[in-house]
């Protein structure tokens, strides 16, 4: 595939088709990584520390037991109100 660098504003853009990002399973808004080797400009997708989770998946997660209680976080300290 070729794309041709294009100006947007005061920035440099390179459009990737919605194939391309979909082959590399990326979307729109993901973080990658941008290197170069040896001349050679790659971009690959940004090495994440949390997986993507589904709120919902992880509230249905929580056993109908769990009872949240208060914890301690020490005495207030500096303008806190409690």
């Amino acid at each position: 595939m070729f794309a041709k660098i294009q100006k947007w504003g005061n920035s440099q853009g390179l459009r990737l088709t919605k194939n391309l990002l979909a082959d590399v399973q990326l979307n729109v808004g993901d973080e990658v990584d941008i290197s170069v080797k040896d001349g050679t400009m790659i971009i690959a997708p940004a090495k994440r520390i949390r997986g993507r989770h589904n709120l919902n998946d992880l509230v249905n997660r929580i056993p109908e037991s769990y009872q949240p209680s208060e914890i301690f976080w020490g005495e207030p300290v500096g303008k806190e109100t409690w």
